[in-house]
């Protein structure tokens, strides 16, 4: 028997402002990072981590280096999957197998990162079934994690077209793994050692990239939303912040925060000034967004009364939950057992908090992007 729905915290719903720019990321939801530019013309974008100096890009750690050990952990495995519920996307136990028997059909493609760019981003595609062949669906662009693209998010593309969308996993590794775009999955370690060369800069493109290739196909309508995970979380958030193009209709980072203030060391007769939102470039954002996290996730947890005020009090319109119990990454765990050992009332709070987000989540693409 599963807990019931977690109690929900407040629902914010309110008028957007007009679009200006960021300043300052907590990358992968998971460590708090300053940006500086990679150029005078792109100052809004460039980031550089607090281990980066003047580099004027990521570090190597980029992303990883406050997050705990079992984040960084290889994703979840077991021998089989303890919950699975079609309806939903699959834990990590169970992609391949909601992969490899997927009724949709999917491909592999790979398209320029940028109009007349030589470079290229391979990605995932997958389509929804027609009620009729005139019936046109929106694109919905699916960040993976630190862990690169990974099988799993293969799955939660596939559910994502089950629900009625086009879905599209980019490899925001493309340009960055050895040999360039392959379909080859990366083991967790080279994606995790790889992703700190991947810009906030290029995240943008890279989301640009595969929402205009989804907007021109010929069963695709021009509307589209981003989704992400951790490390996709944040850059969801900071592709909410920096606009998108025409089309972008909202965003839903999990367990992902927006861009930061770094805080303030104390000194002989000042205290210490935790660091937090920028509200800056919070008021920049233009379209919906819904977040969802985990309370066992204190870093997050942490930034979302910030979130909730700033953009309550910018009139944007926001939704911010967070599910007791459940974990970073608990669309992922679900429940698999815990590489620590079995955790009953983790796997639980995972289950319900995925049960409850999921469904919200789908509501608040079908709402903004116009599927009914």
């Amino acid at each position: 028997m599963h807990s019931p729905s977690p109690r929900l915290s407040p629902r914010f719903s309110l008028r957007p402002l007009p679009l200006l720019v960021g300043a300052s990321l907590l990358a992968g939801a998971c460590t708090t990072q300053r940006y500086a530019p990679e150029r005078a013309s792109d100052a809004r974008l460039a980031i550089t981590d607090e281990t980066a100096g003047s580099r004027g890009g990521p570090s190597d750690d980029d992303h990883s280096a406050h997050m705990m050990a079992q984040d960084l952990a290889a994703p979840r495995a077991a021998s089989s999957p303890v919950f699975q519920d079609a309806s939903l996307p699959p834990s990590n136990s169970a992609a391949a197998e909601r992969v490899k028997n997927s009724p949709r059909h999917a491909e592999w493609v790979k398209f320029p990162a940028a109009p007349g760019s030589a470079d290229s981003v391979m990605a995932w595609v997958v389509y929804p079934f027609s009620k009729t062949a005139s019936q046109k669906a929106p694109v919905v662009v699916v960040v993976h994690e630190i862990f690169g693209l990974s099988t799993w998010v293969r799955g939660v593309a596939d559910q994502v077209a089950a629900d009625g969308f086009i879905a599209i996993a980019p490899d925001f590794l493309s340009r960055v793994r050895p040999g360039g775009p392959s379909s080859m999955e990366l083991n967790s370690d080279t994606a995790r050692a790889l992703i700190g060369g991947v810009n906030t800069s290029e995240r943008n493109r890279i989301i640009t990239a595969a929402a205009n290739y989804g907007m021109t196909l010929p069963s695709a309508s021009p509307r589209y939303a981003v989704i992400g995970y951790c490390w996709g979380g944040t850059t969801a958030w900071a592709h909410a912040v920096n606009g998108g193009v025409k089309g972008f209709s909202g965003a839903v980072p999990f367990y992902g925060a927006p861009y930061t203030k770094p805080g303030r060391p104390a000194t002989a007769t000042e205290a210490a000034v935790p660091a937090t939102v920028d509200a800056d470039s919070l008021r920049k954002v233009t379209q919906p967004v819904l977040m969802l996290n985990g309370t066992a996730d204190a870093r997050i947890a942490a930034l979302m009364p910030a979130i909730d005020s700033v953009m309550k009090a910018s009139g944007k319109t926001y939704e911010g939950i967070n599910y007791p119990g459940a974990v970073h990454g608990f669309l992922r765990a679900q429940g698999d057992p815990n590489p620590r050992g079995r955790n009953p009332a983790e796997e639980e709070a995972n289950i319900a908090a995925t049960r409850d987000g999921w469904p919200r989540t789908v509501a608040f693409l079908r709402k903004q992007l116009g599927v009914k």
